[in-house]
């Protein structure tokens, strides 16, 4: 049976439109928990990912207008992708299919503490290049904001695209927000820290998770770091904790908001849900209190479902989850 599209957020009127720039890819879980793939095991999947995608799925599903650069194999794992995002609302003319190639891949199992352990097969699949065309260029000159993460300025090709993207947005007045997304592993990627200079530079909004705030300042509290950073010119910094909740700082002081109480089936996304929930928002005006209210609503909705992608949430779900929250507190 086809897939029922699913519709964008009701009643919301977002006129400025987002552009993000990253891997396209399928996931497959582990039905069972332990260390890595070392012996048979059930999955399920493909569900589709990658935490551009994911972060821009969720855009879209705000009833923001939004649009992804990225690249997919000509494959069945690739048109699920594009399928996905496009039934949510997301641009994804500037998904280049590479004929002969394959859709990247990423297989993950659970630790019993609820870490993570994967495999990619990024390196070897169409999202380990990205070189710009006279199609992202026009793509880029009708976009109004640009998301980075982390993992985009690890492949020399979206590294390139992410710059000229910024410079050409921000040149027209509009806006930069930058989510570091790394692991431990990527950091020592060659050029990727001076490319993780240069995009702090350009950044209005900043959404670490947790510790990452300290990549970046040599500050050893949250709050001398958030003050270190705002003084370089960045006007709003999430601070993003999970099951802990979240804050907003900014010029006029900070703002907190406590966790949801929810059953976590799946973390996988619940970061990138937060992000365009939050930046979408926020984007459109919305004060810190309300944008943070609903980006953690998107992040705990998000971990209620099986998959990376499958609890990206509309506006009314997430009224419907924080209304359900109020009346069992």
């Amino acid at each position: 049976m086809a897939r029922r599209p699913r519709q964008a957020s009701e009643g919301v009127t977002m006129t400025k439109k987002i552009l993000t720039i990253g891997e396209v890819l399928v996931e497959f879980v582990a039905m069972t928990q332990g260390e890595g793939f070392g012996e048979t095991q059930p999955l399920t999947g493909p569900y589709p990912s990658g935490a551009p995608a994911i972060f821009i799925d969720q855009v879209g599903r705000m009833g923001q207008a939004c649009a992804i650069l990225g690249r997919v194999g000509n494959d069945d794992f690739g048109h699920l992708t594009i399928d996905r995002l496009r039934d949510d609302g997301v641009d994804v003319n500037g998904i280049e299919i590479a004929p002969g190639e394959v859709t990247g891949c990423a297989f993950v199992r659970y630790r019993p503490d609820g870490s993570r352990r994967f495999v990619f097969t990024l390196a070897q699949s169409a999202a380990a290049r990205l070189p710009a065309t006279a199609h992202s260029d026009i793509l880029i000159e009708s976009c109004d904001h640009l998301h980075i993460m982390g993992t985009a300025l690890t492949i020399p090709d979206m590294a390139a695209l992410a710059r000229s993207a910024v410079q050409r947005i921000k040149a027209r007045g509009g806006s930069l927000s930058f989510d570091p997304n790394l692991r431990a592993e990527m950091l020592d990627t060659p050029g990727l820290r001076e490319e993780l200079a240069y995009m702090l530079t350009q950044t209005d909004l900043f959404l670490p998770s947790g510790d990452e705030i300290f990549l970046f300042s040599d500050a050893t509290t949250e709050q001398d770091a958030v003050d270190d950073l705002l003084g370089r010119g960045i006007s709003d910094i999430v601070v993003k904790r999970g099951s802990q909740g979240a804050s907003h700082y900014c010029r006029d002081g900070r703002t907190d908001v406590a966790p949801l109480s929810v059953e976590e089936i799946d973390p996988t996304g619940a970061g990138d849900c937060f992000g365009g929930a939050f930046v979408a928002l926020w984007l459109n005006g919305a004060t810190p209190d309300i944008a943070l209210r609903y980006a953690n609503a998107a992040g705990a909705h998000s971990v209620t479902h099986l998959g990376p992608m499958e609890g990206a949430a509309t506006k009314h779900q997430l009224d419907r989850l924080l209304a359900a929250q109020e009346i069992n507190a």
